[in-house]
């Protein structure tokens, strides 16, 4: 299985929130020149990830946007599913298939997808950054 663009980039926001000290606001700006990400696809993770209270945006002076919840309370594996569109590997009754009454394809694909969703399901968004020091070392750097 192989993650969208935007699932990846939303992840990838969160750890940056993640390192980033509580007091100072994360902006579309910051984001969009640190990952070489558009301002439209930073827009589009922000705008869902805040409807789904992960982060939190305030607007005008002293806005941005920071997580809404601790990193030890983020889930990686909800916020996979959160992102993805769909998380079929492949979509059977899209097209008719000849073998289809016989192939359990799509049933070992859909048991590897919840497999790899539950490994994930054991990793927070702390699990993902080496220290909140180092890291913010890292990220000045950039």
């Amino acid at each position: 299985m192989q993650l969208t663009r935007h699932t990846d980039y939303g992840i990838r926001i969160l750890i940056y929130l993640a390192i980033m000290p509580k007091e100072v606001r994360a902006n579309i700006d910051m984001l969009s020149e640190a990952y070489g990400i558009s301002r439209n696809n930073i827009n589009k993770i922000v705008h869902q990830l805040g409807q789904a209270k992960v982060i939190e945006t305030k607007r005008g002076k002293g806005g941005g946007f920071y997580l809404a919840k601790e990193p030890t309370d983020i889930n990686i594996g909800e916020m996979v599913i959160l992102m993805e569109n769909s998380l079929e590997i492949v979509d059977c009754k899209k097209q008719r298939c000849a073998i289809m009454p016989a192939c359990k394809l799509k049933h070992a694909l859909d048991l590897a997808t919840q497999s790899f969703l539950n490994t994930l399901r054991g990793f927070t968004l702390a699990d993902l950054i080496e220290t909140k020091e180092a890291s913010l070392i890292q990220l000045l750097k950039l």
